[in-house]
């Protein structure tokens, strides 16, 4: 008898499974499936716009890395340029540099014969006065 009962109750539950959902629970999850839907769709939309802004901010790096590409060529072109020009130049350079050592020896020795002149004008003053 009690198998019966577990029978009854067991083929009762099935049958209450079986009742079609009331318009409010069908209305309910509808509006559940709508809000999830939306939800995923936002969440699409969001990672859909940061890959886009990483692309666009990839495509900026890239164009200004290209800048700064562009200006170290020249930059290199321009140093290499003054480098020849000063090579060019360094023969010159050296013979300045020889001429302000001659005038610089030629300046002492005329500070020094100056200096004899000045002895030998007082030494002749001395003289004539005798």
């Amino acid at each position: 008898m009690s198998t019966t009962t577990e029978e009854e109750s067991a083929s009762a539950v099935e049958a209450s499974q079986e009742i079609p959902p009331s318009p409010e629970y069908r209305e309910l999850a509808r509006d559940m499936f709508e809000k999830i839907t939306e939800y995923l769709n936002g969440e699409l939309s969001a990672t859909s716009e940061e890959y886009q802004l990483l692309h666009r901010l990839n495509q900026m790096t890239i164009a200004k890395y290209s800048d700064m590409t562009s200006l170290a060529t020249r930059l290199n072109e321009v140093s290499e340029s003054l480098n020849d020009k000063f090579v060019s130049l360094q023969p010159y350079c050296d013979q300045i540099d020889q001429v302000e050592s001659s005038v610089s020896a030629l300046e002492q020795t005329a500070y020094r014969l100056d200096a004899y002149c000045k002895r030998l004008e007082a030494k002749f003053k001395e003289f004539e006065k005798r």
